[in-house]
């Protein structure tokens, strides 16, 4: 399907979905780059040679990065998933927190509280949310920046001192033994990371205090209590367990919902990541570089749910026994 996107763009377009370089385009007729090519090949032939430079990290080139788009995804994916993951794990413990607090404290002050936050925080968009933390967290108190480093800290990521093993700053640091790194990380993190998960962060809330007060009122509850568990012991060992899995699901099934929500936030917050990249190759009407972005968050997506899927099965043994 992404391919399909590639025959309606212009010749000259098409021939930029498979250079390396804007040498390659240098001095070279048009016809002569769509025979070298084989654009003027069936479409077959055209998508095999397309996924041949897919699997051999030949995207193309993109004109609003000024370079080879892999190099481009190389740098920009790390930052996303670097903020997808800060988020998740925002989204999926603070839901197990909070959702636990609310169904514990059932029709009580805490449990009332806890629902109507989370019913403003499924209602706030997220460029509101993020232009309200930009103003106050950096105008007004100038605690934390937008962008992903500061100069210091980029000057230190970038030296030949420093080794990037993942290109996710934070564990990259932590590698290096570069605390300074990781705190200045973690400090433009914490903004976009907030904006990015409130959302998903409020309806996890609510399935998860959902999802235990159903469990809560189920028989082998009562069996753990005639056995002499506390409600305590009961709540955080077995129930918690079972009313986690729908969460999960619900987790993964967020993961294409943050990532278009990150188009958003990287914007506003000037963070250097698949959607500051998205967004700046479409107002340069780039389409290599939108179609092969497309294809990278294809591909977590799939990623994401499979990761699902295993967590899936190990925290359900009928899965796993079936």
């Amino acid at each position: 399907m992404i391919f399909s996107l590639v025959l309606f763009l212009s010749p000259s377009e098409r021939v930029a979905v498979f250079v390396s370089s804007s040498d390659a385009m240098q001095n070279v007729s048009l016809d002569e780059l769509i025979k070298r090519y084989g654009l003027d090949q069936p479409f077959y032939v055209q998508y095999k040679n397309w996924l041949q430079g897919i699997l051999t990290g030949k995207l193309g080139w993109s004109n609003s990065a000024g370079m080879p788009i892999s190099e481009a995804l190389a740098l920009r994916i790390p930052a996303t998933i670097e903020l997808l993951l800060t988020g998740q794990l925002i989204v999926f413990f603070g839901g197990i927190f909070l959702g636990t607090i609310a169904a514990r404290e059932h029709n009580r002050f805490s449990d009332h509280f806890i629902r109507i936050s989370t019913t403003i925080g499924i209602s706030l968009p997220e460029f509101v949310v993020s232009l309200f933390l930009l103003i106050l967290f950096y105008v007004r108190f100038d605690l934390f920046p937008p962008g992903r480093l500061g100069l210091a800290a980029t000057d230190v990521v970038y030296s030949d001192s420093f080794f990037n093993y993942t290109g996710l700053h934070l564990f990259d640091a932590l590698l290096n033994n570069r605390f300074d790194v990781f705190a200045d990380a973690l400090r433009h993190l914490v903004l976009p990371s907030i904006a990015y998960s409130l959302g998903g962060l409020a309806a996890t809330v609510r399935l998860m205090r959902s999802s235990l007060l159903e469990n809560l009122s189920k028989g082998y509850v009562d069996t753990a209590r005639i056995k002499g568990l506390s409600d305590k012991a009961v709540l955080n060992k077995h129930v918690r367990r079972n009313a986690m899995l729908p969460l999960i699901t619900f987790t993964g099934m967020r993961v294409p919902v943050l990532l278009s929500g990150s188009v958003v936030v990287e914007t506003i917050f000037d963070y250097p990541g698949m959607g500051l990249f998205i967004v700046t190759a479409a107002q340069g009407l780039d389409f290599p570089a939108i179609i092969a972005a497309s294809l990278a968050v294809s591909i977590i997506i799939i990623i994401s749910n499979l990761a699902v899927d295993v967590l899936y099965t190990i925290l359900n043994p009928v899965i796993r026994l079936g």
